[in-house]
């Protein structure tokens, strides 16, 4: 389900508006959705947090929304190998109320480097691992290990956040069991896990997830999309009000 509840509009050229911002991704190849949206809510930001990572900003979306939830000495790296999206997002970044706080590049996390560590790394990872691949290359980048494979997530992550840091992920549920266990061998422990479903009765479609250096007792929840029909959830609704003009 690549395209698991991306935004009806998403094809179009206006913009998606935010509360304080906006997000132009017709030049993505992966769209705004909810998944990014998701993990820019989820994400606990932490008043001394002051150093940033967003791997795979594509659009910027989730690096704008960590700007948005941030103290205002705080800095956000935002790295995006795709030239287009990286233009894109720097784009979207120039327009935001927050262009000094945010700084894209067009850079591989396996190249990328940092004059410090990070406090809080983010990332929508790729992770379709042994599907067909489909004929477009861009495609190929956005959404499969190709390029950056879980184990090569992780080794950046090891090497660039600070000892009392964290990382958050968005995968599907099928996914996050492998990367867990690739996690724990890398010394990263599960901090927090939130299943999301978009109905009661439906199975669990994807997974939230906080891990840190430091083991301590994993803090579980669920979070259920629609509560009845097309109404969200009163626990979906509070997590997005900041950010969706109908929460």
């Amino acid at each position: 389900m690549e395209d698991w509840l991306t935004f009806y509009f998403c094809g179009m050229s206006k913009p998606f508006r935010f509360k304080q911002f906006s997000v132009a991704d017709d030049r993505c190849t992966h769209k705004v959705g909810t998944d990014a949206v998701l993990l820019g809510s989820w994400v606990q930001v932490s008043e001394n947090d002051r150093r940033f990572l967003d791997i795979g900003t594509g659009s910027g979306v989730i690096a704008l929304m960590l700007a948005q939830r941030s103290h205002t000495d705080a800095r956000i790296e935002a790295i995006e190998i795709g030239r287009i999206e990286t233009e894109q997002a720097e784009q979207n970044v120039r327009q935001s109320p927050w262009p000094e706080k945010v700084v894209v590049h067009n850079i591989a996390l396996q190249d990328f480097k940092s004059e410090g560590k990070f406090d809080l790394i983010v990332s929508n990872p790729p992770y379709f691992e042994r599907s067909l691949l489909p004929p477009d290359p861009e495609r190929i980048r956005a959404r499969h290990t190709h390029q950056l494979s879980f184990d090569e997530l992780l080794e950046g992550v090891v090497r660039l956040m600070l000892p009392r840091g964290r990382v958050a992920v968005v995968l599907p549920f099928e996914r996050m069991t492998d990367f867990s266990q690739r996690a724990l061998a890398q010394k990263l422990f599960p901090n927090r896990i939130t299943h999301f479903r978009t109905r009661k009765h439906k199975a669990v479609e994807r997974v939230l997830a906080e891990f840190k250096f430091e083991k301590t007792s994993t803090k579980e929840s669920e979070l259920i999309l629609y509560s009845d029909g097309e109404a969200w959830s009163e626990e979906y609704r509070n997590l997005t009000r900041d950010f969706y003009l109908k929460s």
